[in-house]
């Protein structure tokens, strides 16, 4: 992949993001008397099924891409009929968020043009489910397998008590199956969009920086980078490369608003950018 040139990240104010009379604390509200069941059953089902054995195979099932060949702009109009079921903040279509967190780094880094594409292509490995995959393989927070799952997940630790890596001795530690401060990319996580769309690109030769390889893989692991869980599985190169995971999140979460820009008049300045960094059509 050529290289691309990686700006100094500027420190921002999310609530510049925030749709208007919305405080930070009122997004993720993962409260049982608050939160809509379609979100409750989603992680149900997600840390009930979600084993080692399960997200190895999904990985190898899902990269063969033999799915399907389309453009980037193709794909997020395919968005248009997905709605993510695990998302408390949102009941619009998935390809509308995709704008609305392209528009926000746009405005907050004006030259940062690989930037503005991760924002506008990060959701995209929701392609899946489009194509039979259950959203609670698919949408959702991720976290890794083959080891205790850490009690910053989503709902908490109770959920994975259905879960059979749990009765596993060799899976149910913190450390499990990884060694210490292994990497997290030699660490298998719960299948999901985040994994799917960095290897979409990888097998496609897409130039993004590894800044934006990061940003996607990860942004979905809260309780990594926002929690500070999972560190004991991170390599130097992980906590460094955290900043520009976290610099994404407030774009991605706080640009969540029944607002809506207008894609219309954005579409062809985004079509050059995608024809920069994710050329023609891609195997999905």
């Amino acid at each position: 992949m050529m290289s691309v040139a990686v700006e100094p990240i500027p420190l921002i104010d999310p609530s510049e993001y925030r749709p208007e009379n919305k405080k930070e604390s009122d997004f993720r509200d993962f409260r049982i008397h608050t939160v809509p069941e379609r979100v409750f059953r989603t992680y149900d089902l997600m840390h009930t099924n979600q084993t080692l054995e399960y997200a190895k195979n999904r990985l190898e099932s899902w990269t063969k891409f033999n799915h399907a060949e389309m453009t980037i702009l193709e794909a997020i109009e395919a968005l248009n009929g997905l709605v993510d079921e695990s998302d408390p903040d949102v009941d619009f279509p998935n390809s509308l968020h995709a704008f609305q967190t392209a528009e926000a780094i746009r405005q907050k880094h004006p030259t940062n043009t690989w930037f503005q594409v991760t924002g506008l292509i990060h959701d995209l490995g929701k392609m899946m489910a489009l194509w039979g995959e259950p959203q609670w393989a698919v949408v959702g927070d991720t976290f890794p397998v083959g080891c205790l799952p850490d009690e910053s997940i989503v709902f908490g630790l109770e959920s994975f008590s259905k879960n059979p890596d749990m009765k596993n001795d060799k899976l149910n530690t913190k450390l499990g199956i990884y060694s210490e401060n292994c990497g997290l990319a030699n660490v298998t996580m719960s299948w999901g969009h985040d994994e799917y769309l960095y290897r979409v690109l990888k097998a496609n030769g897409c130039t993004l920086p590894e800044e934006a390889l990061y940003m996607i893989r990860f942004h979905s692991f809260y309780p990594w980078h926002s929690c500070g869980a999972y560190r004991h599985l991170c390599s130097n190169k992980d906590i460094d490369m955290m900043k520009w995971v976290n610099e994404f999140n407030q774009f991605d979460l706080y640009t969540k608003s029944p607002d809506m820009p207008d894609v219309d008049s954005i579409l062809p300045y985004y079509s050059e950018l995608v024809e920069k960094f994710c050329p023609g059509k891609l195997r999905w």
